[in-house]
């Protein structure tokens, strides 16, 4: 499990990556590409739902998505109806054992509509699973069964305002303001309207209408207020529990499994890291919970979106495999293997997510973008024999562009039109089904057809011609693969780039020190023109070198604090190249954390220096550059 987990701290790196995936039934929802949208009329029609609120509760739960047979968070179907009686057979879904270690921490345990629904429609379990009519009858029952015991008008001409408090149970939590975030998630839904071709291959669409929903009925559902816990650092309509990482001296010199500080004074917090966990909900807390093990801020359950806290803010977490992106870093686990894709990324995850680090990102003033709320597969390593052992996780199915519409900084947002020196990947998602291979163990040809997150690289303006390669994973210069873990020629989606080159239908972008070539035709863009700026060597120069980190001069280390070596990476930015500036405002520090006791002389102290850098985009991982090295070039 080492495209997520297993990082360590200031020095220790990762093992490579893993390509466990997760088998499925054979779903039976057809290939019919209207089919969905009459489910949900005849859903409607049956169990006297309106079918606008039916549309939204979907929505908001799977944008309307039935992965091939069960998504292995637990939930299936469109209506993502959860089986919470999987036992420990089925424990890598993360369910069995996390309803242990959730009542071991007092989370709430997952609730099982799956089973509710069949007692309420006589249904067959395993239809209600795979079948897509089924399953929206379900969501359907349970809806209707909610709104009845309430006492509240039902029927699928009634006022869709009326059916707040059923949606907010449908949120399955028995905490008062999450489940009024997911309604009013939904209601937002059926205010603005969506449309979207599915995972599975069906069209629904859902237009805008106008409702007045009735939050005052969320007092009838008895649910509980959340309980106020100094640690937990989440916002209201979230369900946050505190699973503290332990902070223990282990002998000989050793501890775990965090660090103590004083962030944000100091270090500063200027990112958040997006993981996954390449295990289940209940090992991952076992793992965070493990002095001699590793730590990170955040963990989420895909089943439901539900978050557990291991660390105070202030303290350093060790998750990025990169020391001072740990310093400067809160790092979110997401339950799911990389491999497997959108069947673990689930939309109550995503969701729950987006929320926590907007609410982060205006506490501790992150940027939105994707210089700032990055992936641990976009993290350099810190000398070049590290490279090639840095993580690819959340990996090519987590759906960037999605998830930053949730974020509210829609990676479109920036376009420019008429601009020529930079683009921005953004292929689409859905439609955007690149060849990967391995996703299983030995297995070439394993990953099947599902949206991904970039674009291939080529060494020339052809389809035929070979993949860039990327000397830090293949120092010999051979070309990069086709594999689910390698990173070697991917421009994933939201990274901007420099442009070299346009011929025809190709642009090419500098990337890793050579020219990447990707197909991004005026009838169908798979990039789009921004502004800002770019970086070159100073004249005079033959290279800049590029880094892993941003460590201060020599002479800015007090007397008893080693200085830190600063080793350039093995990337040529040569005269000639350019490449596209992240942030200018880069901190210039090293954060001396390596013995237990906070009383030890010359430790736990924040060395700041007066160098000044600045973060590029210098491949699929970003780097590090000195000002006193390049130019900055305001991009035309």
């Amino acid at each position: 499990m080492t495209a997520g987990l297993a990082m360590a701290g200031p020095t220790a790196q990762a093992a490579g990556p893993a390509t466990a995936g997760v088998g499925t039934d054979t779903g039976t929802a057809g290939t019919d590409a209207g089919s969905r949208e009459r489910a949900f009329a005849a859903a409607s029609a049956e169990y006297g739902v309106p079918r606008t609120v039916l549309e939204a509760v979907s929505y908001a739960q799977t944008r309307w998505d039935f992965n091939p047979g069960h998504s292995t968070s637990g939930g299936y179907g469109p209506m993502h109806l959860v089986d919470a009686d999987l036992g420990s057979r089925d424990e890598a879904k993360g369910l069995g054992e996390a309803q242990g270690a959730s009542a071991a921490h007092g989370s709430t345990p997952v609730a099982d509509t799956l089973g509710r629904a069949a007692g309420l429609t006589g249904l067959d379990e395993k239809a209600l699973r795979t079948d897509e009519l089924a399953n929206i009858r379900g969501g359907a029952a349970l809806l209707t069964a909610t709104q009845r015991r309430l006492g509240l008008p039902s029927g699928a001409g009634t006022d869709p305002g009326q059916w707040y408090a059923a949606v907010a149970d449908a949120s399955g939590s028995a905490q008062e303001d999450v489940a009024a975030a997911f309604a009013d998630d939904t209601y937002s839904v059926i205010a603005s309207g969506a449309s979207r071709h599915t995972v599975d291959g069906k069209d629904v669409s859902l237009l805008p209408s106008t409702t007045t929903p009735d939050r005052a009925q969320i007092g009838r559902l008895g649910l509980v207020k959340k309980a106020t816990n100094p640690a937990v650092d989440c916002p209201p309509g979230l369900e946050c529990d505190w699973v503290p990482a332990p902070y223990q001296d282990l002998g000989g010199g050793d501890y775990g499994n965090h660090d103590l500080a004083n962030r944000p004074a100091s270090p500063t917090i200027t990112n958040i890291v997006i993981h996954n966990t390449e295990a289940s909900y209940a090992t991952t807390l076992k793992l965070v919970t493990d002095p001699t093990y590793v730590s990170w801020q955040y963990s989420l359950r895909s089943s439901d979106g539900l978050i557990a806290q291991h660390l105070e803010p202030k303290d350093v977490g060790w998750h990025a495999g990169n020391w001072y992106v740990n310093s400067h870093s809160i790092g979110l686990e997401h339950e799911g293997f990389a491999a497997t894709g959108a069947a673990w990324f689930s939309e109550p995850m995503y969701r729950s997510s987006a929320r926590l680090v907007r609410y982060l990102a205006t506490k501790y003033d992150i940027p939105l973008d994707m210089q700032h709320v990055f992936g641990h597969d976009q993290i350099p390593g810190v000398t070049p024999a590290n490279v090639a052992g840095m993580h690819w996780d959340p990996g090519p199915y987590w759906n960037w562009e999605h998830y930053f519409q949730l974020l509210g900084a829609p990676l479109s947002s920036q376009e420019a039109e008429g601009a020529k020196d930079l683009v921005r990947i953004l292929p689409g998602f859905e439609t955007n089904v690149q060849p990967l291979t391995f996703c299983t163990t030995g297995v070439a040809d394993s990953c099947g057809e599902q949206g991904t997150n970039f674009v291939y690289l080529h060494t020339a303006p052809s389809e035929s011609a070979p993949l860039v390669n990327d000397i830090g994973l293949r120092p010999g210069g051979a070309p990069s693969s086709t594999r689910v873990s390698d990173i070697g020629a991917r421009a994933q989606a939201g990274l901007t780039f420099a442009v070299a080159e346009r011929q025809g239908d190709w642009t090419a972008i500098w990337f890793n020190g050579v020219k990447g070539w990707f197909l991004n035709p005026a009838s169908a863009p798979t990039a789009i023109p921004v502004a800002g700026s770019y970086v070159v060597p100073k004249a005079g120069l033959a290279k800049a070198p590029v880094y892993g980190r941003a460590y201060p001069e020599a002479a800015a280390y007090p007397a008893g604090i080693p200085v830190q070596p600063l080793a350039p990476l093995q990337y040529t930015f040569a005269a000639g190249q350019r490449y596209a500036v992240g942030d200018l405002t880069i901190p210039t520090n090293y954060y001396r954390a390596v013995t237990y006791s906070l009383d030890t002389p010359n430790d736990h102290v924040d060395v700041v220096g007066q160098d000044r850098y600045y973060q590029i985009s210098l491949g699929h991982r970003f780097a590090y550059v000195r000002a006193a090295d390049v130019d900055v070039v305001p991009a035309q």
